[in-house]
């Protein structure tokens, strides 16, 4: 595996657009800065938060395993380019696994509680390879390739969650065409563990989250085109972290999907609520709050007035693609 370099900078994301829905009345958290007073990244930003729309930051997501320090950080950007990364949350330390040219639906894919295998859906548009088009795979983190693999037939459903080191919920409804299982890691496909009547991400994603302490409080339809699901998780007596899940068709913002979440800090002493424009991604590992924002990994631990000194964890904005082969 190739162990990354240093961070370069912080950056800073983009505010709420989805005003139709989106609640009101909120104050936003100030910019956060780095205590170690690194420059800033590579990313053009403006006044407002929001980023350049010629040179959007890389977007990421977050899987941390709940029976280990371990995690992996999915890496998007370009649009067809993917990395996966393993990150020791005991040390911060980051370690490349492999890049992918296409497609990973991060919202389908899901850690193992040991955070030795991971479950993955992937695209890459093209049919010339075994698995054509769409594939679910089951893979030694971090890398990408199959110990089992399973041939898909276009991009409903696909993916999974682990309910063990060794067993997986497969997430399909009619069925696979099975290429490989080399794993010894048991397949399940009756029910995902609470349906949804979403035939894609939602159908793993919001089970996961659930699975892993987040609770869910409400789900909101505006019309047709937007639905907005809000999941809560108690960070300690004094402070909430609030996930706002969105899930729309009518529009595709730059740098966001369908699916793109947002996320609130509530104060339970008083009930105000704080907007933290930019955080794509959010999670506690153990007592600290740790976010993905404009390509950067953030963490902080909460303090009875708020946040405390921020830390950058890394940057991947300056990362680009490489063949790597999987040492297996």
């Amino acid at each position: 595996m190739h162990k990354l370099g240093s961070h370069i900078g912080a950056g800073r994301g983009g505010l709420r657009e989805l005003d139709a829905i989106a609640l009101q009345g909120y104050r936003v958290i100030p910019q956060m800065q780095d205590s170690r007073n690194h420059g800033a990244a590579d990313v053009s930003v403006s006044a407002d938060g929001s980023f350049d729309r010629q040179r959007p930051p890389a977007r990421l997501h977050v899987l941390l395993a709940r029976g280990s320090p371990q995690a992996l950080v999915i890496r998007r950007g370009p649009s067809r380019h993917v990395a996966v990364i393993a990150w020791n949350r005991a040390i911060d330390q980051f370690t490349l696994g492999q890049w992918l040219r296409g497609r990973i639906y991060e919202r389908r894919c899901d850690l193992s509680p040991d955070g030795r295998h991971w479950v993955y859906f992937a695209m890459h548009g093209r049919c010339d390879g075994p698995a054509h088009a769409t594939w679910t795979a089951i893979a030694r983190a971090p890398y990408l390739k199959a110990e089992t693999l399973m041939r898909w037939v276009g991009t409903y459903h696909g993916g999974g969650l682990f309910t063990s080191d060794d067993e997986v919920w497969v997430n399909q409804r009619y069925g696979y065409d099975l290429l490989k299982d080399s794993s010894h890691i048991k397949r399940m496909g009756k029910c995902s563990p609470q349906e949804y009547s979403d035939t894609s991400c939602l159908r793993v994603y919001y089970p996961r989250l659930q699975r892993d302490g987040w609770t869910m409080v409400s789900r909101v339809k505006h019309r047709m085109e937007h639905e907005l699901t809000i999941f809560e998780r108690r960070i300690d007596q004094r402070w909430t972290l609030r996930k706002l899940a969105y899930a729309t068709s009518a529009m595709h913002l730059v740098g966001r999907g369908c699916y793109f979440d947002e996320h609130e800090l509530r104060s339970e002493r008083d009930g105000s609520v704080t907007r933290c424009p930019g955080w794509e991604w959010a999670d506690l590992d153990g007592l600290r709050l740790v976010w993905a924002q404009a390509g950067c990994l953030y963490s902080t631990y909460m303090q009875p007035d708020g946040p405390g000194p921020v830390k950058l964890l890394f940057d991947f904005n300056p990362m680009a693609f490489e063949a790597i082969e999987a040492p297996y």
